[in-house]
């Protein structure tokens, strides 16, 4: 029995390689360790989300959860976990440069607090440093109310994301 409160999917606009978490009111992650995860980085309370491709649109798939659920172990090829904070209770995904279409689910759904999110990424080797037309990278974000610790890196087998941690 599943304890998925609600899902939804779209896509996020991409720049430079990238595309953000954040909360209207303040910092939304904890500063992690100079060893990176090759997925999702943490820098001045910003969470960024790594893309291998440089600018273009990705297929965002976001699960909200009262309790944490198992990584869905699909193809996906990364797979990270990280905690969150929501000082306003609209802790949500974004591009860094263009707003969304539509936008997608609130993260904070359970209102401000930490949160616990494992981001799940696949097809960053397709198109790596290109603007693709189609979509080539798929990403799930599954998402939990939980006090915050440390990034946990549940897989890593992209080369992108290899690429990413050797710098």
């Amino acid at each position: 029995m599943s304890d998925e409160v609600e899902r939804g999917n779209g896509l996020v606009p991409v720049q430079y390689h990238q595309f953000a978490i954040s909360d209207e009111d303040g910092p939304a992650g904890p500063t992690l360790g100079r060893r990176h995860n090759g997925l999702v980085q943490v820098t001045d309370g910003a969470l960024t989300v790594l893309t291998g491709i440089h600018t273009g649109d990705v297929d965002v798939t976001v699960s909200l959860h009262h309790s944490p659920p198992p990584p869905d172990s699909g193809t996906w090829q990364e797979i990270v976990e990280i905690s969150a904070r929501s000082a306003s209770g609209a802790l949500m995904v974004h591009g860094i440069m263009d707003d969304l279409d539509e936008d997608l689910l609130v993260l904070s759904f359970d209102g401000p607090g930490d949160y616990r999110l494992r981001l799940h990424a696949r097809g960053r080797d397709t198109a790596v440093d290109l603007a693709p037309d189609s979509i080539t990278e798929w990403y799930l974000i599954q998402v939990w109310p939980a006090p915050t610790h440390e990034a946990i890196v549940l897989r890593r087998t992209d080369a992108y994301g290899s690429t990413v941690r050797a710098r």
